[in-house]
């Protein structure tokens, strides 16, 4: 990426909040109006949102929807610092900073038209915008697998989709992606009804394990949640072959590449190399940082 190239594709808006909903857990769902960037976000990109007035730090936070027509994002977050809480106590017509859209987004393959989406607690919104965009290519047959400790953030309910190779009462699954016609399957360790009770990563191994070659040559693994659960779909992806895409959590001062304080070690045919989440990612090739 050349170090100028995200110049003149980040905006910033004064966001209005259109709605913002209260869920078990301490999580938050809030849409804000921001035009500019809703009409250039794509799956995998991310806002450094002011949160309050009194906040000079503004926090990352991934996209989940959006809608370009009605000019409208979707964040979901959960409120567990400062500037969260303070998120957490702002009203539909609120006002708040919005620097976006930022980063690399996931690419997606037509030669590999199964995609398998897995999302770990705040790293499920970037799966939802990608299932999103999915839905509407009509090459591509996702199917994905969500975690969480916490509850999860909508009212689960049993899937209508059949999927091979899971166990048979392992059918709880998030509503929206049931309507969008996209199968999905829910896995905790807290005992909720209809969840997998386990890690995605053993879940998804049972799926990749029940399929036979063709089918598997056809799939491609696209995840972002907690830094160990990505470690471990990296290594699920190498042990069945793979090409696999993660989005990087990190720590963020600026956002937009100035102050390097959100670099990882990628490697490179050239040897590994330092790069910025931000700007450089926060997508990247599995193999490359793990």
């Amino acid at each position: 990426m050349n170090e100028r190239s995200h110049r003149g594709t980040i905006f910033l808006e004064d966001g209005e909040i259109l709605s913002h909903e209260a869920h078990a857990g301490d999580q938050y769902v809030m849409r804000l109006r921001a035009p500019q960037c809703a009409r250039r976000a794509k799956p995998g990109s991310f806002i450094h949102l002011r949160c309050d007035p009194g906040l000079p730090m503004r926090r990352p936070l991934s996209i989940m929807r959006t809608n370009p027509n009605a000019s409208w994002i979707e964040i979901l977050y959960k409120a567990i610092g400062t500037g969260t809480l303070a998120l957490a106590k702002k009203s539909p017509g609120d006002h708040l900073s919005v620097l976006g859209p930022i980063g690399n987004p996931f690419r997606v393959s037509p030669e590999r038209p199964c995609p398998l989406l897995i999302g770990g607690g705040v790293g499920i919104p970037p799966m939802i915008f990608l299932a999103d965009a999915l839905r509407r290519d009509n090459r591509f047959n996702p199917f994905a697998i969500l975690g969480s400790e916490a509850p999860f953030p909508f009212q689960a309910r049993p899937s209508q989709f059949m999927v091979s190779g899971l166990p048979a009462d392992v059918i709880a699954a998030m509503p929206l992606l049931d309507d969008w016609g996209i199968p999905s399957r829910l896995a905790s360790q807290q005992r909720y009804p209809g969840c997998f009770e386990g890690y995605v990563t053993t879940l998804a191994r049972a799926w990749l394990q029940s399929l036979d070659d063709t089918v598997l040559a056809e799939v491609e693994i696209f995840s972002c949640g907690p830094h160990p659960m990505l470690e471990a779909v990296a290594e699920l992806a190498s042990d069945y072959g793979l090409p696999c895409q993660v989005s990087l959590e990190e720590f963020m001062a600026c956002a937009v590449g100035g102050c390097a304080g959100c670099v990882v070690e990628v490697r490179t045919p050239a040897g590994p190399v330092m790069k910025r989440v931000c700007v450089d990612g926060p997508v990247f090739d599995a193999y490359q940082v793990f």
